[in-house]
């Protein structure tokens, strides 16, 4: 697996980048030598913030915990990923086959525009169904996701309901 560490306005210390690097090797049993993982660090609110994402072939697996230090939240940010893992093993295996998502490549590009901040993202987006939609959700951590339906060829967005249960909006 490819690991990037990178810190949001701070300098990764040397040593927690061979911790991530030591903690993420579990992950190799899981994913082949193309999985690619990125590892971002950041101190908030007196909090050490660890985000892991996880791509292989297209899906994404992701974790972001804070912690009093960052080797707390690297244990529970790897917690985290190996319950999604677990809980969406059978469901991985059943429905998604290899390359099923092409690479989704953020253009992270902050425009100011009056008081507004706004963040612009792009992304490919491939015809799926609607649970194969909601599992990405899920393993994103995102409350909702866009997609094109497999069927229709439309745009569709899924979201996660305060009920939760979940909610399909539909393009006309």
């Amino acid at each position: 697996m490819k690991i990037t560490v990178s810190g949001k306005q701070m300098t990764v210390r040397p040593s927690l980048k061979e911790l991530t690097e030591k903690k993420l090797a579990k992950f190799d049993r899981f994913f082949g030598d193309d999985a690619e993982a990125f590892v971002v660090y950041s101190c908030r609110h007196d909090l050490q913030y660890i985000e892991i994402t996880i791509d292989y072939n297209g899906t994404f697996f992701r974790s972001e915990e804070g912690a009093e230090s960052f080797q707390n939240a690297i244990d529970e940010a790897i917690e985290s990923l190996e319950r999604q893992i677990r809980k969406n093993k059978t469901r991985l295996e059943k429905r998604l086959r290899t390359g099923a998502f092409d690479t989704v490549l953020p253009d992270d590009a902050d425009e100011e525009e009056g008081e507004f901040q706004i963040r612009t993202k792009s992304f490919p987006i491939k015809p799926m169904s609607v649970e194969e939609a909601i599992l990405q959700m899920e393993l994103l951590g995102h409350q909702f996701f866009v997609f094109r339906d497999a069927e229709t060829n439309e745009p569709c967005v899924v979201y996660r309901r305060k009920a939760g249960d979940y909610g399909l909006i539909i393009a006309e």
